[in-house]
């Protein structure tokens, strides 16, 4: 048992060397495109599915109340949020429209869509980035794999940060690093620190 938890380390470590080594410039793309947001008074909107959607409410979380440091809160909402809403949209037989919906209703052209998957193909998440492109908001896709039918939405002002790897844990471990690392970002960038 102990030498599988050891290769459950070795593979988590493995999959981030390789993210380290291939996402930095959308990791940083993609945090300058929140800041700018934040900037022009816009707002971020974040989705996702199953474990997508824990993460997409940690990056509000983040963003809402603080990251490491006390700041200002930074206007965000999570689409994953509202179970009565997601629930009435649902019942209405448009599954598929849980996020397309909110963000119709929410959603501004300057806003930023935060869609988190593990593979990019989920309907609710490809009609939520058409939902976004018509309300001429950017887009960062988080994703793995290949990207799947997500990556075929996205245009040159979007951002995609693709894990290299096609285990959605592994996919997941380092989705959870990304947000963090861009919420630093974003941070250092709206509110610099002399001592950072």
């Amino acid at each position: 048992m102990q030498e599988r938890i050891k290769e459950i380390f070795r593979e988590s470590i493995q999959t981030k060397i390789a993210a380290a080594e291939a996402l930095p410039d959308s990791i940083e793309k993609g945090a300058t495109t929140i800041a700018h947001s934040l900037l022009n008074g816009n707002k971020i909107l974040t989705c996702g599915n199953g474990i997508a959607a824990s993460l997409a409410h940690l990056l509000t979380c983040q963003l809402v109340n603080r990251f490491e440091a006390e700041r200002p809160s930074l206007p965000a909402l999570s689409l994953c949020a509202d179970q009565a809403l997601i629930g009435a949209i649902a019942g209405d037989g448009v599954m598929d429209d849980i996020y397309a919906k909110q963000i119709r209703a929410l959603g501004q052209a300057g806003d930023v869509l935060v869609a988190i998957t593990d593979d990019g193909n989920a309907r609710n998440l490809t009609k939520a980035l058409e939902a976004a492109v018509n309300r001429d908001m950017t887009i960062i896709a988080l994703s793995g794999k290949d990207g799947g039918e997500m990556a075929g939405l996205l245009s040159q002002q979007d951002v995609e940060i693709r894990v290299p790897s096609d285990r959605s844990v592994r996919i997941f471990e380092v989705h959870h690093l990304t947000l963090n690392s861009m919420c630093d970002l974003v941070d250092h960038m709206l509110f610099p620190r002399q001592d950072s």
